[in-house]
This record gives C-alpha cells, sequence and structure tokens, in this order.
C-alpha cells in the first residue's frame, strides 16, 4: 500500500518540486575530461615543428606560435581585450613583439593572471631550436587551464575571479613581453573587456607564471619522475592548498617548493630568469611552477621525445585544482 502511494507520488508531483530540494556539488573532477595526453601532444608537437622555425620573436614562425595560442584562446571562449588578441610591441633592440591575451570573466572584481612565453631561440646557425619544454610545454598547460575552465562553466561551475592569460613573446630578449604586460596595467591602460574596469595592480592577486612543465628528466629524488616544483613566497604561494589537493585529488606527486633544496638557486629561477621576475620586481605576488631545467634545454635537442605527457597532465590537473581553490 505504502509503495503504491509513493509511486502516485512521484507520478503527479511536479518535477521541479524535487529539483528545487537538491543541492547540487559540481566536482571540478569535469575539467579534467577535456585534457587528454593525445591533446598535449598535438599542441607541443605544432609549437615544436619546423612550421614554427623555433619560435624566435619577430619571425613568421612567431606569428605562426602566436595564433596557435589565439586560436586555443577562441575555443576556450575567453574574451579579446579591446577587441583584439594581440597587443604589439617593441623589444629593447627594436624587434617587433606581440603578447596574446584573453580573459576568463569570473563573477567578482579581483583578478589572477597566468601567464607562459612562447617564444625560444628560433633557428641559429641553420640549426632549429624547437623548445618543446622550453617553453611549448608551459603554454600548452596555460591553454589547458583555460579550457577547464570552460569546461567547468559549461557544467554550471562560476568562479569569482576573473582569469586573465597571456602567451607573453621575448622572454628571451629581457623579458620583452613580461614589461610590456606589466606596463600596461601600471600606466593603467589594462582594462577589463567586459565592463571597461581598470585592471591596476591593487586589484590583482597573483600572477602565475608556467615555464618547463613537460620533462621528467631531472626529478627531484632518484626514481620519482612524477615531481612538480612551485616557486614563491609562503605568505601567497598557498604550499598547504598544492599539498592538500595533492593527497586529496590522489595524484601522489613529489613536490618542492624550492629549488632543488638550494636558497642561492631558488632566488634565483625565481627573480632572475624567468618572467614573473617582472612582477616580483615591481611588488605584485607571483608564483612560478617548474619542472626544472634539464641538459636538452637551450639545445636543438630538446623536442617532444623529451615530453612525459601522463606526468604533464598530471601536473596540469593539480595545477588546476589548486586554481580551482584559489578563485
Amino acid at each position: 500500500m505504502y509503495r503504491k502511494f509513493l509511486l502516485l507520488l512521484l507520478y503527479f508531483l511536479p518535477l521541479g518540486a524535487f529539483a528545487q530540494r537538491v543541492n547540487y556539488v559540481i566536482s571540478p573532477v569535469n575539467a579534467e575530461t577535456v585534457i587528454t595526453e593525445e591533446g598535449l601532444m598535438r599542441g607541443i608537437e605544432f609549437l615544436a615543428s619546423p612550421l614554427c622555425e623555433g619560435r624566435a620573436t619577430a619571425t613568421p614562425g612567431s606569428f605562426m606560435a602566436a595564433d596557435w595560442v589565439r586560436s586555443s584562446f577562441i575555443s576556450a571562449g575567453l574574451v579579446p581585450f579591446d577587441g583584439t588578441w594581440v597587443d604589439g610591441f617593441r623589444c629593447e633592440g627594436g624587434e617587433a613583439g606581440h603578447n596574446v591575451m584573453g580573459m576568463y570573466q569570473g563573477t567578482g572584481e579581483r583578478y589572477i593572471i597566468i601567464m607562459s612565453h612562447f617564444d625560444n631561440l628560433g633557428i641559429l646557425n641553420g640549426n632549429l631550436y624547437p623548445g618543446a619544454d622550453s617553453n611549448a610545454s608551459g603554454v600548452v598547460a596555460m591553454v589547458s587551464l583555460a579550457k577547464m575552465l570552460r569546461r567547468m562553466e559549461n557544467v554550471g561551475k562560476t568562479y569569482s575571479t576573473n582569469v586573465i592569460f597571456v602567451g607573453l613573446d621575448a622572454k628571451i630578449k629581457n623579458f620583452g613581453g613580461a614589461r610590456q604586460l606589466y606596463k600596461l596595467i601600471s600606466y593603467g591602460l589594462l582594462k577589463d573587456p567586459v565592463n571597461g574596469r581598470t585592471i591596476g595592480r591593487d586589484r590583482i592577486d597573483l600572477v602565475i607564471n608556467l615555464d618547463q612543465l613537460g620533462s621528467t628528466e631531472a626529478p627531484l629524488k632518484t626514481g620519482r619522475k612524477d615531481y612538480l616544483i612551485l616557486l614563491g613566497d609562503e605568505s601567497y604561494a598557498k604550499r598547504d592548498l598544492l599539498v592538500n589537493v595533492n593527497r586529496t585529488r590522489k595524484l601522489d606527486m613529489d613536490l618542492a617548493f624550492n629549488y632543488y633544496g638550494s636558497k642561492d638557486f631558488t632566488r634565483l629561477f625565481l627573480r632572475q630568469v624567468s618572467d614573473q621576475k617582472v612582477f616580483l620586481d615591481a611588488g605584485i605576488p607571483s608564483v612560478m611552477f617548474t619542472s626544472g631545467i634539464t641538459m636538452r634545454n637551450n639545445k636543438t635537442a630538446d623536442t617532444e621525445d623529451g615530453i612525459d605527457l601522463e606526468v604533464l597532465r598530471k601536473r596540469v590537473i593539480l595545477i588546476f585544482h589548486w586554481l580551482a581553490r584559489w578563485i
């Protein structure tokens, strides 16, 4: 008798009455479905291919790489700044550089910048320097994070923080792209593409730089290829958060918050040799994710053969879950 009554109740009661009583939890695990090893490799293979000529600033290959970033931002549903994806500038030596920029729109008034340089050495003395790890791997990781945010939006998840994605040019030319980005911020020229609000340094919570994320050839411990290095001041790097998501998502990666235990090299890599330097010098909280320098860097041997796709995917997933709790 009770079962018949329950069936009648389910039949006649509007479905919306139950929907209003259910609290749905949108898991960030949904975002992992858009990142595959095959997709990561396609991006790295293109950026490291002879078609991109090693991606030296102001070369046809550099423009090819920038256009790949632009197309990836479009497919990720980002919003261009002032109606355009490309911000051109002049390097110190006069070369024409070009950053590629897009924004994920959050619901609030705070911003995080995720950046990764796409330039490399190019062709020197007839030899191609592909730059698969340095830094096609970081660029592909950056684009992947944008796609993961879009996936979460598609399943109904919103974030309060706006996320600005920037493919930087001219790192090799004294951090030209990073300096141009900071110039826009410091001069009040960076405007929110949705509401026109000025994005000053006071609205930026964090700058995240992704530089060399694809190798497992310089492990933190012998025999542990699944590792990740996060460099940045403990006051804003949220190291405990990274440790927590590494454990709860069961990624079990070997984590380090210094450069192979050396204070001097940690300071060097954080403050001198990559694009976050520009923002740290300006007093803006900035961190760097990396898998470290290897014997392939700045050599013709930096090809896609040196990329560990399984570990790269795990690194992207870990960074995304850390980011998702940030924003």
